[in-house]
């Protein structure tokens, strides 16, 4: 706990990318594995329900800080944050936990969720406060209530991940994808050397449009050119490989659980396709993209409620096939890339999946 408490400090005391990036390797290059498997699961947010909820924490800290609820409201205000407020208000600090992360979670925190008496959890909670310094109540209580909000994202834990075990950070993208449960075993996955497991979602190298630097005269006949629009979205690959669908962005992100319409709609493309293209915010009413900012409301969440589905609906706007029927296809010509594509594309039923229209 201590470590995982240091770490927490590090992170929270810091708004660069490099020092949280630093910050996280260190960590996952000492944890035990039970402890770093519990990390990556509470930083990419899969942390189990809280046992107890704000409202209690807040009672039972004025309670045991002897103070008026007026003024507890008073400091949470001043302070910002409830952990904090908690870690600042208990009076005699503890000297600490030699406990690990892994055994406060599972023999403490999980143990404490099947607590059914008030009154239990009220003194349990307490005694733990009473055993811990108040770097240590801090974390405990942001482990307890689950409110973090110290910047760091999955691709951030990603790229940690991947710098200490040494392997390609695309590896770990795939691993840490679906279900799987905060053990040695699940860490023992994530580092392994075997990088055949992330194959089959691993994309192609993103190809970037560039500026032309000469008069468009200089690109000759305009016969010999296919010419598109250029969508404003986030660019993406979509691969299907054995039966399992994955969706990259050109930052390195596997996004598949984000666009849940793309993923539904890509199972019934053949197997062994990668298509290249832009994922959009599409109106179905009016059968059109929206602004870029309605898919930025999308773009930031783990997990699409139903009414964001509503709201803001996504399209796969494709105009590229890189895989055709697990063949690698870049070095043929792009008309006949096309050619393939629009096979693809006009063999799905899916408003989700769209072919870039030619400009004539």
């Amino acid at each position: 706990m201590r470590r995982f408490t240091r770490l927490f400090i590090r992170l929270d005391e810091t708004n660069k990318t490099t020092d949280k990036l630093a910050a996280l390797i260190d960590y996952f290059k000492t944890a035990p594995p039970r402890d770093a498997a519990w990390a990556v699961t509470y930083f990419t947010g899969k942390r189990p329900r809280s046992p107890v909820n704000a409202g209690q924490v807040r009672s039972w800290v004025q309670e045991a800080a002897n103070i008026p609820e007026w003024l507890f409201s008073e400091s949470y205000s001043t302070v910002g944050d409830l952990a904090e407020t908690v870690s600042l208000l208990l009076p005699n600090p503890g000297q600490g936990s030699s406990l690990s992360l892994s055994h406060w979670i599972e023999k403490r925190l999980l143990a404490l969720a099947g607590e059914a008496d008030e009154k239990v959890k009220r003194q349990t909670l307490l005694n733990w406060w009473w055993e811990l310094d108040r770097p240590g109540r801090f974390v405990m209580t942001k482990l307890l209530t689950g409110s973090w909000r110290i910047g760091v994202s999955q691709r951030l834990v990603t790229r940690a991940l991947a710098e200490s075990l040494a392997i390609e950070a695309d590896v770990i993208a795939h691993r840490l994808m679906g279900g799987w449960q905060p053990d040695e075993t699940f860490y023992t996955m994530l580092s392994s050397a075997d990088t055949s497991d992330a194959d089959i979602s691993k994309p192609y190298p993103f190809y970037l449009a560039y500026p032309l630097d000469q008069d468009p005269q200089s690109l000759g006949n305009c016969q010999d050119w296919l010419v598109e629009w250029k969508w404003d979205g986030i660019r993406g690959q979509v691969i299907k490989r054995q039966g399992q669908v994955s969706i990259w962005t050109r930052g390195e992100e596997l996004v598949s659980a984000r666009f849940p319409e793309i993923e539904q709609a890509a199972r019934q493309l053949a197997e062994g396709t990668v298509v290249d293209g832009e994922i959009l915010a599409w109106s179905t009413e009016e059968d059109a993209v929206m602004p870029f900012g309605h898919l930025q409301r999308r773009i930031g969440r783990k997990t699409v409620g139903k009414k964001l589905l509503r709201e803001v609906p996504v399209s796969f706007m494709a105009y590229d096939v890189l895989e055709h029927r697990g063949e690698d296809i870049r070095e043929l010509p792009l008309e006949e890339r096309r050619a393939h594509l629009e096979k693809l594309i006009g063999s799905t039923t899916e408003a989700a999946l769209r072919l870039s229209p030619l400009v004539p």
